[in-house]
């Protein structure tokens, strides 16, 4: 499990793609946290630490995984959103954010407001029906509140310090982000088609 708070920004360094899957190689300051077999969450996607070192690490996405998120599209270079799980004595200052990416979205438009910067995000509908404004929502692994609603899907606004310590910061008009909702609004909403 995690929360959606960021934990640092690393970068790819190789990844490498054919008809199984990937591998990824990722630099990061948390390599060294991390032990074999452990979870992290790259870009809000749960995957497991293997071939640790001190300044870097490798990970494994299945074929599922990069149909359903981004990371398909991740180069040598790329920057991505890195999370340690959280621990049973660690303070939850996010959401429950599992690491299971539900789909992706494109961000249709991004605008200023103040010192904060909005990003307007499309989604499928079978997406769009678990947001809620003011509700929580994982992009690429960062906790955000949904500050509104439209047909097409919704919008979140970033402050400065969001900006600065993750990739949304880097986005323009047609980037491609990894969703995730919020889980309690998919088990009320599996726990009534039961019902009925």
């Amino acid at each position: 499990m995690f929360t959606g708070l960021i934990a640092d920004l690393g970068n790819v360094t190789a990844f490498e793609q054919n008809g199984e899957g990937a591998r990824i190689e990722i630099r990061s300051d948390l390599a060294g946290k991390l032990e074999q077999g452990d979870s992290i969450a790259v870009n809000g996607v749960c995957l497991t630490a293997l071939d640790v070192g001190a300044e870097s690490f490798q990970a494994q996405a299945m074929n599922e995984t990069l149909r359903r998120s981004s990371l398909g599209r991740l180069r040598a270079g790329s920057p991505v959103n890195l999370e340690l799980a959280l621990r049973a004595d660690g303070r939850l200052g996010g959401h429950v954010v599992q690491g299971h990416v539900d789909g992706t979205g494109s961000v249709r438009a991004v605008r200023e407001e103040g010192f904060a910067r909005v990003l307007e995000i499309d989604v499928e509908p079978s997406l769009a029906r678990y947001l809620v404004e003011k509700g929580s929502v994982a992009v690429n692994g960062v906790s955000l509140t949904v500050s509104a609603l439209d047909e097409q899907g919704f919008s979140v606004s970033l402050i400065p310090e969001t900006l600065e310590r993750t990739n949304l910061g880097e986005l323009c008009e047609g980037g491609l982000v990894n969703i995730e909702v919020d889980i309690l609004a998919k088990h009320v909403e599996r726990l009534l088609e039961v019902r009925t």
